[in-house]
């Protein structure tokens, strides 16, 4: 089966969320997505931003997996996430373009602590930045 890059930014940086969906990743590196933003209310979305970055991790997805990934999401989080090319820098300094999942219709509301929780837990292995852990953070607040 094809696989093609994928940026994962929200839970899904979490091995163990993706594991609940039966998805289970060989390689995988953080990197860094310019020119967007994050926001977690509820749940972890992008925006468009020319001055941010958002940090993540860059795997190899085939069509299948990311069908079923995201078609849990829709019914786990009413949620319509979809696809868009961007160009994702590794922080071993390469670039490579991926597919990003953005949800453009999310109603904006509080986020539960364990579900910011289930994000900064592993954005702190990885290594992320501390000004952006802290704002990762910032939103269980």
């Amino acid at each position: 089966m094809y696989k093609v890059f994928t940026f994962f930014y929200g839970s899904y940086i979490n091995l163990k969320v993706l594991n609940e969906v039966n998805i289970y990743l060989e390689n995988w590196e953080a990197a860094r997505l310019p020119g967007f933003d994050i926001v977690i209310k509820p749940y972890a979305n992008l925006f468009k931003s020319a001055k941010d970055c958002v940090y993540g991790i860059l795997t190899q997805l085939d069509h299948e997996e990311l069908k079923r990934l995201y078609s849990h999401a829709e019914k786990v989080f009413n949620e319509l996430y979809q696809p868009e090319a961007v160009l994702v820098q590794t922080l071993g300094d390469k670039w490579v373009s991926a597919l990003c999942y953005i949800c453009h219709n999310m109603e904006e509301r509080p986020a539960e602590k364990n579900y910011i929780d289930r994000i900064v837990q592993p954005a702190k292995e990885y290594g992320f930045p501390g000004w952006y852990i802290e704002k990762l953070e910032s939103f269980s607040k």
